[in-house]
């Protein structure tokens, strides 16, 4: 989405735009926090990543 703001635009257009924008950025959000905590692991996170990062070697 585009929205363009011409130099010298007034306070109230500006904010129109910006509504705008407010609208459309809030229905294509994501919320991370549902999925925050989901993943269990059996070991320990920094071992886990340790083991992953040697694997490429």
């Amino acid at each position: 989405m585009v929205m363009v703001l011409k130099k010298g635009s007034d306070k109230k257009s500006i904010q129109a735009v910006l509504k705008k924008v407010a609208k459309k950025t809030a229905k294509t959000g994501l919320k991370a926090s549902q999925y925050a905590g989901t993943v269990k692991f059996k070991e320990d996170g920094l071992t886990l990543q340790k083991r992953w990062r040697d694997e490429w070697q």
